[in-house]
């Protein structure tokens, strides 16, 4: 006989005449009549009965499995996705003793743009994972918050990252701002409010850094401690000669790290020089020496010496050389950071005039959240390829985060992938190249004590071991991380 199904009705017809009467009797007796005979079922139940499953509602007890007399209807709305149950999973894995690695932080149902891509049942395991994210809470939310960052402006539609070379990215997209000054006079506003605090909370050491990214240049800052500096420090790159100009009539005071000092002619106030007044002394110094060797001849005055305008073509070469390229990164230290403050968010050349960027105001990027930011994350995807190897196909596992991907959020990962992978992995970077600079060795009067720095910035936001390598004093020059690879938990980089 076919097993009948609960809530089933083979047929919606109404009980003969015969069959009511004979309920009617047995009620007025108080006698229980057995149920009428059961009718042949349709083709489609006598397959679900027979363990064949229909969707979209299976029967769940077990994979495969046919529903008892017991067994329940399952209720439909109990899981609208059409995933199987936690029950249903076998305890030992699949038959026969294959299952793949989990991916380190992801599964099929991650949101915000994160992918899985399903292997294979053929593909064999390489990888063991110490424990699977899947089941770990901590893991998984520990790598959500690593991509975390906060954004002012933030314009869905538009990418606000990178600004420099951007152009291409933004034709065609909405900006009602471009042709109306009152629009981006309140843009312009609400981000020098921003922008103010933020740098307060720098000031506090309440945010460890932050960029402020214009079409034209980048600019870092970063909170006293961070770097070996004792400081608060502002670098910018890449900058041209007008900007330069424009800042030192503001009466910022600045250095340009990459290009040697004249040491035997500084200012008698001790700060450092700019470039042009450098580039002077330098010029001033070959001239007297160029002449000097005549002068003993007495032949000096037969040879005619260059008028004071090829000096000044001479100098303004050397300046234009070295604008938009890496040694024309600036550094701002001190009080000197509010000054430049002020100076950009009156800096009219700051925000384009025309173009896809223009009326739209600089990108503002930090680790922590500020006055009229939103927060964002990196996108992350996870790739699962399979190789060949000599003993032959292996399936190889791969993680791949976009997006503005700062100092801190490199850190945490590269952390939470120690733990995760049992100290064996390998990273591949492609960093914002205008930033690279960024990496360089400030001059300094002293170094901090690290204690002193962990105590004073202990609330910025940052991890602790995140917090100690931030504060290190830089050593890759104007270069950046290219591979970051670990074994048995030890480092190995190149930039």
């Amino acid at each position: 006989m076919a097993q009948s199904v609960p809530g089933y009705s083979p047929s919606f017809k109404k009980p003969p005449e015969l069959l009511r009467l004979r309920r009617k009797r047995a009620q007025n007796r108080g006698v229980a009549v057995s149920s009428p005979p059961e009718l042949p079922e349709p083709a489609p139940r006598r397959a679900a009965s027979a363990g064949l499953p229909l969707r979209p509602f299976p029967v769940a007890v077990g994979r495969g499995g046919a529903g008892g007399p017991a067994a329940t209807r399952r209720n439909p709305f109990a899981r609208l996705d059409n995933q199987p149950w936690a029950a249903a999973e076998p305890p030992d894995g699949p038959p026969g003793g294959q299952q793949e690695a989990p991916d380190p932080f992801l599964d099929s149902h991650q949101e915000n743009d994160l992918l899985w891509e399903e292997t294979l049942p053929e593909r064999k395991t390489v990888t063991q994972l110490p424990q699977d994210p899947k089941l770990s809470t901590e893991l998984r939310c520990a790598f959500q918050q690593s991509l975390i960052y906060w954004v002012h402006p933030a314009f869905p539609w538009l990418p606000l990252f990178p600004r420099i070379g951007a152009d291409r990215k933004m034709t065609g997209k909405t900006s009602p701002w471009s042709n109306d000054e009152t629009l981006q006079q309140i843009l312009m506003s609400d981000w020098s409010v921003s922008f103010t605090s933020l740098y307060n909370l720098l000031k506090t050491k309440l945010c460890p850094y932050f960029y402020v990214c214009t079409y034209q240049f980048t600019v870092l800052f970063r909170a006293a401690g961070l770097a070996g500096s004792d400081v608060i420090t502002a670098l910018i790159s890449p900058t041209t000669r007008g900007l330069r100009e424009a800042m030192k009539n503001e009466g910022i005071e600045f250095s340009l790290p990459l290009i040697k000092e004249s040491g035997p002619k500084k200012r008698a106030s001790g700060t450092s020089l700019g470039y042009g007044e450098e580039q002077a002394i330098s010029d001033e110094d070959e001239e007297e020496e160029s002449f000097s060797w005549l002068e003993e001849m007495g032949v000096q005055d037969k040879i005619k010496k260059p008028d004071i305008l090829s000096i000044k073509l001479h100098k303004e070469k050397h300046e234009v050389e070295m604008d938009h390229r890496p040694e024309s990164v600036v550094l701002v230290k001190g009080i000197n950071t509010l000054t430049l403050l002020n100076f950009l968010i009156n800096c009219k050349s700051l925000v384009a005039t025309s173009g896809p960027q223009a009326g739209l105001p600089p990108t503002i990027l930090a680790p922590v959240a500020f006055r009229g930011a939103t927060m964002q994350m990196l996108k992350a995807r996870s790739v699962n390829v399979k190789t060949q190897a000599l003993s032959g196909y292996k399936a190889q596992f791969s993680l791949e985060i976009t997006g503005p991907v700062m100092p801190h959020s490199l850190h945490s990962v590269t952390m939470l992938l120690r733990s995760s992978q049992s100290g064996a992995f390998c990273v591949g970077l492609y960093p914002h190249e205008p930033t690279a600079v960024f990496n360089i060795c400030l001059p300094k009067n002293r170094v901090p004590d690290k204690e002193v720095v962990h105590k004073e910035l202990a609330n910025c936001g940052l991890h602790p071991k995140t917090l100690e390598q931030l504060s290190q004093i830089p050593s890759l020059g104007k270069s950046s991380l290219r591979n970051v690879e670990m074994r048995d938990y030890v480092y190995n980089w190149r930039s």
